[in-house]
């Protein structure tokens, strides 16, 4: 592992260390971002399992943003997400946001999460 990747994963066991200390028991919302596309999902760490999903490489989204790696696009993800999440029941969730900045694309799938109907 380069030590590029070393700092990467140690940032985000720190920023998880944190979160499960916090959560109190609420669902993650974990977000993944490469450089053609942006995931995101629900997990439930005590059952260990994916509660809702979403990502720009779905069928729908694709059609509707040309380029699965801009902020519109992880908008759309966001807003998908927080729709599935909250048909599944879950309306409150802890924030996960690896190991990346809270700006850009991050920020802008938080923001549409939080007006799709989630709360963090």
């Amino acid at each position: 592992m380069s030590a590029q990747q070393d700092l990467r994963e140690r940032r985000r066991q720190r920023l998880r260390f944190q979160l499960r200390r916090k959560s109190g028991g609420r669902p993650r919302l974990s977000v993944f971002r490469s450089g053609k596309n942006i995931y995101a999902q629900v997990i439930d760490d005590v059952a260990g399992r994916t509660l809702a999903a979403a990502s720009s490489i779905e069928k729908d989204l694709r059609s509707a943003h040309k380029n699965g790696a801009d902020i519109a696009a992880a908008g759309a993800v966001g807003k998908l997400l927080a729709e599935r999440a909250v048909a599944a029941g879950v309306s409150k969730v802890v924030f996960d946001r690896g190991s990346y900045l809270y700006h850009g694309r991050i920020k802008a799938l938080a923001e549409a999460a939080r007006e799709g109907g989630l709360s963090f």
